[in-house]
C-alpha cells in the first residue's frame, strides 16, 4: 500500500500518433486531390485539355503525365513529411523542457551530494521520458534504502531493475512510426523506378504506333517517365534523412538514461556500506 503512495508522478507528454494507418489514408486522399486538381489542372496543358501535352516549361503538367504512379509516390512523400513532424514533437517532448546534457550534469551533481529530494525536484522541472525514468529510479532508491531486510546486492539489483523497467516503458514510444519511415526509404525509390518503367513502355509503344519517326513523342515520353524517378528518389532521400535524424536523437536519449541510471546505482553503492 505504501508503495502505491510513493509511485512517481509522471509528466504528461505527447507520445505521437498511434493510428499511422489513418495518416497514410489521409495522405493518399490528399495526394489524389493534388494530382487531379493541381497537377491535372487543364490550364497546365495545351488547349486547356489534360489529354494534350503540357505547356512548354510547365512542370505541374509534366508531373501529371507521369501517370498513376505519381499519386502513390506523393502518398509516400506526404506520409514521410507527416510522420517526421509527428516524431519531431514526440521526441522533443520526451527530451523535456531543458537540455539533456545539463539535466544529466545536474542530476549527477545532486547525487554526488546525496540529495535525492533535489534530484527529484530537477526531474519534476525537466519532465519528459528521461525525467520519468530517473524519477522512477529515485523513488525505488528511497524505497530500498528504508528496507533493511534486503542485502546491499539485492538493493542495487532492485534499483537496476527499476531503471530497466522504466526504460522499457518509455523508449518504445520514441521509435513509434519510424519503421514506416524506414520502409519508405526503399519503397519510394522502387515506386519511382516502377513509374519510370511503365512510362518508358508507354512511350515506346506510342513511338512504334507512329511508325518510328516521332522523335518528339519519344523525348516527351522519356521526360515524363523520368519525373517518376526524380520524385521517387527525392522521397527515398527525405525518408533516409528523417529516419537517421530521429534515430540519432533516440540514441542520445538512450545514452542519457543509461548514464544517469549508472550514476544512481553507483551513488547507492558508494554511500551504503
Amino acid at each position: 500500500m505504501a508503495k502505491n503512495q510513493n509511485q512517481p508522478k509522471k509528466s504528461k507528454q505527447f507520445t505521437g500518433i498511434k493510428s499511422s494507418g489513418l495518416v497514410i489514408l489521409a495522405c493518399f486522399v490528399l495526394a489524389v486531390a493534388i494530382f487531379h486538381y493541381v497537377f491535372g489542372n487543364p490550364a497546365n496543358f495545351m488547349n486547356n485539355d489534360s489529354a494534350n501535352h503540357p505547356l512548354d516549361g510547365n512542370l505541374l503538367g509534366t508531373i501529371y503525365k507521369g501517370g498513376i504512379i505519381v499519386p502513390v509516390i506523393q502518398t509516400l512523400l506526404l506520409t514521410v513529411l507527416a510522420l517526421s513532424v509527428e516524431r519531431f514533437f514526440a521526441i522533443r517532448t520526451a527530451q523535456g523542457k531543458g537540455k539533456l546534457v545539463k539535466f544529466v550534469e545536474d542530476i549527477k551533481s545532486t547525487l554526488s551530494k546525496g540529495d535525492i529530494k533535489a534530484a527529484t525536484a530537477i526531474c519534476d522541472k525537466q519532465q519528459g521520458s528521461v525525467a520519468n525514468v530517473v524519477t522512477s529510479a529515485l523513488v525505488k532508491y528511497a524505497e530500498v534504502e528504508e528496507d533493511k531486510d534486503l542485502s546491499k546486492e539485492q538493493q542495487i539489483l532492485a534499483i537496476q531493475k527499476e531503471v530497466e523497467e522504466a526504460t522499457a516503458l518509455e523508449l518504445p514510444m520514441l521509435s513509434q512510426n519510424l519503421p514506416i519511415v524506414a520502409t519508405i526509404t526503399t519503397l519510394g525509390t522502387l515506386m519511382g523506378l516502377l513509374g519510370t518503367v511503365i512510362g518508358m513502355i508507354r512511350s515506346f509503344a506510342a513511338l512504334a504506333g507512329a511508325g518510328g519517326t516521332d522523335s518528339i513523342a519519344l523525348s516527351q515520353g522519356i521526360s515524363e517517365a523520368l519525373i517518376n524517378t526524380a520524385f521517387g528518389i527525392a522521397t527515398g532521400a527525405l525518408a533516409v534523412i528523417s529516419y537517421n535524424y530521429f534515430t540519432s536523437k533516440i540514441d542520445s536519449i538512450t545514452y542519457c538514461i543509461d548514464e544517469v541510471g549508472f550514476s544512481i546505482v553507483q551513488t547507492f553503492a558508494a554511500t551504503h556500506k
